[in-house]
């Protein structure tokens, strides 16, 4: 197995249905500029509520991608 070294990014993802759609969101949207991504870590989840409901799913994301050789 090679030695790896990563770099680490903070990424926020939204979503009006739920955590679960907003990491996924945030993720896929992140791959498009980011390549190698390995894995993540979810640091906060925070929403936002209106008329007593659930209006949307806010979650801070560490993003661990591979620095390339």
């Amino acid at each position: 197995m090679a030695n790896h070294v990563y770099k680490l990014v903070e990424i926020v993802g939204t979503s009006t249905t739920g955590s679960d759609d907003a990491i996924r969101n945030a993720i896929e949207t992140a791959a498009k500029t980011i390549r190698r991504i390995d894995w993540f870590e979810v640091l906060e989840t925070r929403g936002h509520v209106a008329n007593n409901k659930i209006e949307h799913f806010q979650v801070t994301l560490k993003v661990g991608f591979r620095v390339e050789d």
